[in-house]
């Protein structure tokens, strides 16, 4: 089967700059435009069929969140971005879901990427590209595809909760990353029970070696989640220096908040990390100590053996002289004196405890 992502990127190479390609493997997507234009009085939720239709919602007295759902419809990215006045190289890094987190400040707008992660319903790890421009009385979010973790900051739109609907663009924002980094704290609380798991089928019954591969797959997903969650700590920190006209101070404040949670994460992702690595090097002594006792009843059944064996050799040697040999009980003598060694060496060999 064929490469869709990096086909996709053979295609972006040689393209001039600017040029708004899509890099990603959900080419697919339809086109969902969600607005949601409010204010402490005034609400209103609608769902879009064209770029256009957003125009109509550029007002200074009501804040405008405009979510896009299906970066592969190109043509209306470039739209928007033309009517927002946004730099072709940022059109050009929404499209592109291999981008790394990062912050970017330009005169009147900030331009953030962020991965946002989950578990899906088999509890395999997806990584989702999630690009944030905001302006003075509006923020455009960019999404791969429908589904988020955004519902609790929609329904404290919906219903009036908290400062969302009395704050600006900037609160909204930090509202959005940090519903993000709160569904960080749940992917490492699942990333501990599968690490959990790991270990108690590590000292049971149920070792056994497909335990190999699942331990290699959740080190490659702990570090999937670090290469994604390490950048955001200096997305934060910088988002903190960013201009007054852009963030206000009582949204910095918050912002602080949010970096101390992006460090506890960080946090938690370096201790499991250590617990993964650890979990691999239980496992390769548990082998070591298996092969360790099969090993031990191997050489204890060839040390009994051995004097047997050259008892039983001497003995079938074809000699006639051999007194032994015409005695009329020298066969079961041989058997007692076979009985008497293989009875004295297990008495021997459990005394010194190896058996």
């Amino acid at each position: 089967m064929k490469n869709e992502g990096s086909s996709s990127v053979k295609r972006k190479i040689g393209l001039p700059p600017g040029t708004i390609s899509y890099v990603g493997n959900k080419s697919k997507k339809n086109l969902f435009i969600d607005v949601f234009d409010y204010n402490k009085k005034h609400f209103e939720e609608t769902q879009l069929k064209n770029p256009e239709e957003v125009f109509s919602y550029e007002n200074e007295e009501t804040i405008t969140w405009v979510n896009i759902n299906g970066l592969n419809h190109t043509k209306e990215i470039g739209k928007l971005g033309k009517d927002f006045m946004i730099h072709p190289l940022i059109l050009e890094d929404i499209a592109n879901t291999k981008q790394r987190p990062k912050l970017e400040e330009h005169s009147d707008y900030l331009f953030i990427v962020i991965k946002m992660l989950y578990f899906d319903e088999l509890q395999n790890l997806k990584f989702e590209t999630v690009s944030f421009i905001q302006g003075k009385d509006y923020l455009l979010s960019f999404q791969e595809a429908d589904g988020d973790v955004f519902d609790v900051v929609r329904e404290r739109l919906r219903n009036s909760k908290g400062k969302v609907r009395s704050m600006g663009a900037d609160y909204l924002l930090y509202a959005l990353i940090d519903a993000i980094v709160d569904n960080y704290f749940n992917l490492m609380e699942v990333m501990g029970e599968k690490i959990e798991e790991l270990e108690e089928n590590l000292f049971s019954e149920q070792a056994n070696s497909d335990l190999i591969q699942e331990i290699h797959k959740l080190k490659r997903e702990i570090l999937k989640i670090r290469r994604a969650v390490y950048p955001l700590r200096e997305v934060i920190n910088q988002m903190s220096k960013v201009e007054a006209s852009l963030l206000s101070k009582s949204t910095l404040v918050y912002l602080r908040d949010l970096y101390d949670h992006i460090i506890q994460v960080s946090e938690s992702i370096d201790l499991q990390r250590e617990l993964i690595w650890s979990l691999m090097d239980m496992y390769m002594t548990t082998i070591s100590n298996r092969m360790n006792e099969v090993m031990k009843v191997l050489t204890i059944i060839a040390t009994v053996f051995i004097p047997l064996s050259f008892i039983a050799g001497v003995y079938g040697m074809n000699f006639d002289n051999m007194p032994e040999l015409h005695h009329k009980y020298g066969f079961f003598i041989l058997l007692g004196v076979i009985l008497f060694v293989f009875l004295g060496m297990g008495y021997y060999f459990k005394r010194k405890g190896w058996l």
